[in-house]
């Protein structure tokens, strides 16, 4: 086997070389006990200790006796390995006395150094305590002794690429290194008690077994070589010019900073917070981040040294001494000990939020059962943090925590959703602090007007961690939806068509909720939500093949047939991520079996950030189906499938009827009433001549004026216009208070018309985008028609779309099965088809089927 090389080399320490007569002479002795072609030899380095392996000697049935040229050191590490002892049962099959595979506490030999004034130590050598065995057995691991390669990072992290077997253990981040391998040498430290005497000499006495010893290597340090010290993190500021690669190399390394007694754990350029103005700044604002410094997270011997783009060696006892020296600065270690509770002002009771604090130099403080460094990527760690756009970290806590906090000052923000004032603080830390309360207060009292939250797609979670999410983020119904994804199903084993997680039923407090659904998804068709239904799951979950379900997997269900199935089994259907895919969502709604459409994020993708609001092309889609009478509910849901985006970041508020409890089932009825808006922050309320969201208002041929009344407010994203739509076009604006504004609209009807509410906003220096929209008030003129024919041709144009796939590129599941999701497909087609006909709207389109109409 080749040399092993684990990083940097210390200065303070140097092999030592020894001279033997029967070194492996034995060699067809020790291929029994040992498989030699697998053993490390050459100049290695481990642990940051070199060694010159050369033949390595087989201590088995008598002494072996090792010269050595005198040398004086205070530490000797020794490089060896054992072989395994048999083990023998009794006639019932029972080892007695159970000392393990390792034969725990067996005296494998003695250790006898010599002085050069004749004086003797001996030291017994025993199995599992100072060597172990050569062969890697999980859980044999040695009490003083280390195995030869140091812990290192694994590629986790969102820019490293791994084997597909080896994803689940490079989540971890951090490996032994003394797993899945094929040769084991065990390190052991012996502290020479007279330091001042020459070393003359070493014989190796057996006592039980077979020992390989392989090096010796001394070392000028006063505490034990292969024990570390706590985590530490220090500050790189990188020359002019200089990019710092976050790649690691094969073995876990940092190419331009490592430890050689020691190992980097991380590296990560700093975050520029604001901290001189940190109270005064916006919940949830991102940082700047560094070009030129990089903060580092490592664990090391007190007296390691780092090695820095390939610069002389720079001590770690001279640089936490002085703190700053040449591209390194030491940051206070987090060691103190703080419970932090969280509760709400007026009752005191612990509330869950979500939590940042970072120090001094920006370094993110996780609580101490959170992610120090959060995976963000997809399906890769549900965990319950939040990292906003890829550089601010968050976690979710029930509404108390323990931390190791650094002394000094540290930078303190806690969240709960749009109603609860957020709150960022400066606390100083001091040895005596033990114990910090922060109180939070609800400001905005939609809650108390019968308004409650939901986020209508949540992903991947288990249900636990959705409830906990849900709470901190003060979203009252979160919707956890079980799907497949080509060959993956994910949730599945959640879902059980009755349970509601946090119902007063099912032990909770009723407050917040979760409900496993399923997001039923077709690649071309489209995809749709399936909300709180009852029964069995809807099957099957993805049709149609890649990426959706598996390859060659047939198109057997339509998403109008799913949605239908769900209505029968008492749930609510969601168009998620509205309108794509944009296909055969048409024919669902203009069938009558969609109660919802879901805004979509002003990226075209995923709620990750919040400042992107709510895309005009969502809402101009929705609009077409307004314009022609089909009303659905607008609803948030922010497609969650990893630690990128929070729970709630867009949210549903409906609001419960005031003779009713809030449930999950009241909810539903809520959705279905369409008395909803959607938000990304300012909360609103809008009437129509006193009417709700969803309601339908009556008028004569003669029309008339009606009063519009609205409400608007926000403690996070700052508010600058409020707006009346009316059939898709802006009737009123008006501009808004950054916080609270109210006011009235009178507005003529002329024709059949659908109003609603919309706000725009935006943070200081971003552009202002829509951040909260209702669902229309519709008010039907006795004559009129909500029909608006280009709108309607184009619908019509999606279900031919959806016809046209079916027909040809569709892998067909059986004619029978083909002819009925025909038949549904041709049958909404028709509805809207024979309403333009009979308003007398000429229209050019493909037609489903020839009729004379279509040749005038």
């Amino acid at each position: 086997m080749k040399m092993i090389i684990d990083g940097k080399k210390s200065p303070l320490f140097k092999p030592v070389p020894f001279r033997v007569k029967n070194g492996l002479s034995h060699q067809a002795r020790a291929e029994e006990s040992f498989n030699l072609e697998r053993m490390p030899r050459g100049s290695c380095v481990c642990w940051g200790i070199p060694f010159e392996v050369g033949d390595p000697v087989l201590v088995q049935d008598e002494p072996v006796v090792l010269s050595l040229d005198a040398f004086r050191s205070p530490w000797l590490v020794i490089m060896h390995t054992a072989d395994f002892a048999s083990i023998s049962a009794n006639s019932e099959g029972f080892s007695i006395p159970f000392k393990g595979i390792g034969n725990l506490g067996s005296h494998a030999a003695d250790y006898v150094f010599s002085f050069s004034d004749g004086s003797e130590e001996r030291v017994s050598i025993k199995r599992r305590h100072h060597v172990g065995g050569f062969l890697s057995i999980w859980g044999e691991n040695c009490f003083e002794a280390v195995s030869h390669l140091k812990p290192r990072p694994l590629p986790g992290r969102k820019i490293d690429r791994v084997l597909n077997e080896r994803w689940g253990w490079c989540q971890t981040q951090a490996t032994a290194a003394d797993e899945e391998r094929f040769w084991l040498n065990w390190l052991w430290a012996w502290q020479n008690p007279h330091p001042e005497k020459e070393i003359s000499g070493l014989c190796l006495d057996p006592k039980n077994g077979s020992i390989l010893f392989m090096a010796v290597s001394a070392g000028n340090v006063s505490s034990p070589p292969i024990r570390w010290q706590r985590r530490r993190k220090t500050m790189v500021t990188l020359p002019e010019g200089v990019e710092f690669d976050l790649a690691l190399d094969e073995i876990g390394l940092f190419k331009q900073i490592q430890l050689d007694l020691g190992q980097v754990i991380s590296a990560v350029p700093r975050r520029l917070y604001p901290n001189e103005n940190w109270e005064r700044t916006a919940s949830n604002s991102l940082p700047a981040v560094s070009s030129r410094q990089i903060l580092v997270e490592y664990a090391a011997h007190p007296e390691a040294h780092f090695h820095v783009l390939d610069g002389k060696p720079i001590s770690l006892k001279d640089l936490e001494s002085s703190h700053e020296r040449d591209y390194l600065k030491v940051l206070p270690p987090s060691e103190q000990k703080v419970t932090l509770r969280v509760i709400e002002k007026g009752t005191g009771k612990p509330v869950a939020v979500k939590l940042h604090i970072h120090g001094e130099s920006g370094e993110y403080i996780a609580p101490i059962d959170r992610h120090r460094m959060p995976n963000d990527s997809w399906f890769q760690d549900y965990s319950v943090d939040w990292v906003h756009s890829g550089t601010h970290y968050c976690t979710y806590i029930p509404g108390e925590t323990m931390l190791k906090l650094p002394l000094g000052r540290i930078y303190l923000e806690v969240s709960k959703g749009f109603e609860i004032r957020p709150v960022r603080k400066v606390i100083e830390i001091a040895p005596a602090t033990a114990d910090i309360t922060i109180e939070l207060e609800r400001v905005l009292p939609w809650h108390e007007r019968g308004w409650v939250t939901a986020d209508t797609h949540v992903h991947f979670l288990s249900p636990p961690s959705a409830l906990l999410e849900g709470a901190a983020e003060d979203v009252n119904v979160v919707n956890l939806l079980a799907s497949q994804w080509g060959e993956l199903m994910t949730n599945v084993g959640d879902f059980d068509g009755k349970t509601t997680l946090g119902s007063k039923e099912s032990g909770g407090d009723g407050r917040y909720l979760v409900r496993v659904g399923t997001e039923n998804r077709q690649h071309v068709l489209g995809h749709i939500s399936l909300l709180g239904y009852s029964g069995n799951i809807i099957r099957p979950l993805c049709t149609g093949g890649p990426a959706e379900s598996a390859i060659g997997d047939p198109v057997e269900m339509l998403l109008t047939e799913w949605a239908a199935q769900c209505k029968q089994q008492g749930g609510v259907v969601v168009i998620p991520h509205f309108p794509f895919p944009q296909c055969e969502n048409a024919a669902s709604i203009v069938s009558g079996n969609v109660d919802a459409v879901e805004a979509l994020g002003g990226g075209l993708a995923q709620w990750r950030d919040l400042y992107s609001g709510i895309n005009p092309y969502s809402l101009s889609d929705w609009y077409r189906y307004l314009n022609c009478g089909y009303v659905t509910a607008i609803v948030g849901g922010t497609d969650k499938m990893g630690a990128d985006c929070a729970v709630g970041t867009v949210r549903t508020y409906a609001r419960i009827t005031p003779d009713r409890e809030f449930t999950y089932d009241a909810w539903n009825e809520a959705i279905r009433r369409a008395d909803t808006f959607v938000t990304t922050g300012p909360l609103l309320e809008f009437a129509v001549d006193g009417n709700p969201p969803g309601a339908r208002i009556h008028m004569s041929r003669a029309g008339g004026r009606v009063n519009v009344t609205w409400k608007a407010a926000s403690v996070t994203m700052p508010m600058s216009r409020v707006e009346l739509v009316v059939n898709g076009e802006i009737r009123e604006s008006e501009a808004a208070d950054s916080g609270e504004a109210e006011g009235t609209w009178p507005v003529a009807i002329t024709k059949s018309s659908w109003l609603a509410l919309l706000v725009r906003g935006h943070y200081p220096g971003d552009p202002e985008v829509i951040v909260a929209h209702s669902s229309p008030v519709m008010i039907q003129l006795e004559g009129s028609q909500f029909l608006a024919a280009a709108d309607a041709v184009t619908i019509l144009e999606q279900i031919e779309g959806a016809l046209a796939y079916i027909d040809t590129t569709g892998i067909r599941a059986g004619d029978e099965r083909y002819k009925q999701m025909r038949l549904v497909l041709t049958s909404a087609h028709r509805t809207l088809h024979n309403h333009l006909h009979q308003a007398g709207h000429f229209h050019e389109h493909t037609p489903v089927e020839d009729h004379p109409e279509h040749r005038r």
